[in-house]
Order: C-alpha cells, then structure tokens, then sequence
C-alpha cells in the first residue's frame, strides 16, 4: 500500500531550489576586495545557509565598512542581476518534483533567508501557483538555524509540522527544519550535510517524485512511533 502525501513540502531556496550559491559568493567577493580586504572561497562557504543579517555582520568583520541593510540590498541586487544575464540554475529534478506535488495538490512553500523580493523573483520564473506561500528572511525576526520561518510557512498552510518534509542544503537549514518538527531531507550541494541532523540525505532530487517523499515520512513516523 502507497504511503499518503506530506501535507506539505518546504523548499528551501539558495542551494536546494536554486543553484545560486556561487552568484552570492561572486558577489561577495569584489565586495570585500573593494574595501582592501581579501575574501577566500572557505570563507564564502561561512555564509551558506547563513539569515543575510548574520551573513553581513561577517562581511563586517572582513572589513567591509557599510551598515547591514546596504549590504544585503547589495548582495541581492547583485545576485538578481547575475540571475537576469544568465539564467536561474535550478537544481537537478526540483522543477520536476515541484510539477508533480502541484499535479497531485500537495501544498508547497517557498522558505528563504533571502529577502523577500528576491524570493519573489525566483517564484515567479515558474508556473503561476507553484508555491502557496512565501516565507522569506525579512518575514521572521529569527533566521535559520532558528525554526521560525518553517513554523510560519506550517502555520500559513494550515498543516503541522510533523506531516510535512522539508528539504534543505545546508547544515543551518537542516537544523531549523528539524527543530520545527518537520521531516528533513538534505541534498547538499556546497558543504556536507553528514553530522546535521537531517533524517535522510540524497545526492539528488533527480528522478525523485512524490512517492518517495511519502515513503520518506512514513518511515519517520513509524521509527518514531516505536521509540514512544
């Protein structure tokens, strides 16, 4: 027997939707450089996963001498026009599994520590209705790896956490997703996702649909019935 649906799926954006994670790095770089600082890519890999406000505070520190707010809105317009030149790289199989959950009326949200009006941008490169909610890092006044944004997109839904997956590349995002009670899968991309806590890992959401999903939560939730 078919295992039902998650109640919801909760996307995470930079990284796990989106490849964008070496436009904000591209970004960050001259930047830094133009303060006189210098700017290493493991540094870069600092700020995966990061909420921008945090992600700014760093760049702070590595010289660059503008308030928090101007560098974010730098950083995304930046990555937003290097989006327009060259195109939104999307993750392998997330369009596809998107379309399915669409096809088979299992709510979605969108949940982000990049603003808003990027958020915006990349959803609206799909079809219409892709995502039912929106849940973005000026929305919650704690960033990942705080559960606040998830809970909200939850509460936005309607669902409850524990009938939900979300899916996360980062070790940040893992655990807010995870403190949220939601089930966890990470597919990572820049930085390894092996000591984060998420309940599953795949390679890849290639040639992944809806059913495993399903199976996903149901084994999570009969692990998690026979410790009570």
């Amino acid at each position: 027997m078919t295992a039902p649906p998650p109640a919801a799926v909760l996307w995470d954006m930079d990284g796990t939707l989106v490849d964008t994670e070496p436009y904000w790095m591209a970004a960050e770089t001259p930047l830094v450089e133009s303060f006189g600082g210098t700017w290493t890519h493991e540094q870069a890999l600092q700020l995966v996963g990061l909420g921008l406000a945090d992600s700014a505070r760093i760049l702070q520190g590595a010289g660059v001498r503008m308030e928090v707010p101007a560098i974010i809105d730098h950083l995304t317009d930046t990555v937003i026009t290097s989006l327009e030149t060259t195109g939104v790289p999307f993750r392998p199989g997330a369009r596809e599994l998107l379309a399915e959950l669409k096809e088979r009326g299992v709510k979605t949200a969108l949940v982000t520590m990049s603003v808003r009006r990027m958020a915006e941008r990349v959803a609206g490169l799909m079809a219409p209705g892709t995502f039912d909610v929106i849940v973005a890092g000026d929305d919650v006044e704690r960033p990942k790896p705080h559960p606040d944004a998830y809970l909200k997109a939850c509460t936005l839904l309607g669902v409850a956490p524990e009938r939900c997956v979300a899916i996360e590349d980062s070790p940040n995002g893992v655990r807010a997703a995870v403190a949220s009670g939601a089930v966890t899968l990470g597919v990572p991309l820049m930085v390894s996702l092996d000591d984060s806590g998420a309940h599953e890992l795949w390679p890849s959401l290639a040639e992944r649909g809806v059913d495993d999903l399903a199976a996903l939560l149901d084994t999570h939730a009969a692990s998690t019935e026979a410790v009570r």
